[in-house]
């Protein structure tokens, strides 16, 4: 295969790695010794090419790649709602659509975060509105997996709720000046 860009980054799978085939959502298993190009390293995931197919594959499978998988988060001792309000944003800004190289917060993609405590400290609900930037998007199933994966890898976060909603309907707008200057819609 062909380099698929000139920032591509070959690869050689060292295992069997999960990954999920974009933009079906199908979970797969791509066999070691599958050789493709990683496209986007963002957010703690990769977004690769193999044969032509876009994958995506998880933070915490990065070794697979050759690459080293990343910390797994802490919570500060005595940390309040607060703070984990806080790593929950942090969380979002991990979420990247695998074809945009700008994080679903700054797209203006969420549109509301809730922290609910679960009776007898049994940790913390959270619930995410959130959208598209097309109501026809096929990236819906994967964007929303991608949010509730990263999200209950926070301590403390025993539940999530992410929700897809299309009202009000997203516009450029509500993108952050540094997303819409990295995308050209200044």
């Amino acid at each position: 295969m062909s380099g698929y860009s000139p920032s591509s980054e070959p690869f050689t799978l060292q295992r069997d790695c999960a990954a999920v085939h974009v933009p079906h959502g199908a979970a797969v298993t791509l066999p070691a010794g599958q050789t493709g190009y990683i496209t986007q390293a963002l957010g703690a995931s990769f977004t690769v090419v193999v044969d032509y197919n876009l994958f995506r594959i998880a933070g915490k499978d990065a070794d697979a790649l050759g690459k080293t998988p990343p910390p797994p988060i802490e919570v500060p001792a005595g940390a309040g709602d607060a703070d984990i309000e806080r790593l929950v944003w942090d969380q979002l800004r991990t979420c990247f659509d695998p074809e945009i190289p700008v994080n679903v917060v700054d797209l203006g993609l969420v549109y509301e975060v809730t922290l609910t405590p679960l009776p007898e400290d049994a940790g913390r609900k959270v619930a995410v509105r959130m959208t598209l930037t097309a109501p026809g998007c096929g990236m819906g199933d994967i964007l929303v997996d991608d949010v509730r994966s990263k999200l209950e890898l926070i301590p403390t976060v025993a539940e999530t709720d992410v929700e897809l909603v299309f009202d009000p309907p997203w516009n450029h707008a509500m993108m952050s000046d540094a997303a819409r200057l990295e995308t050209g819609m200044m």
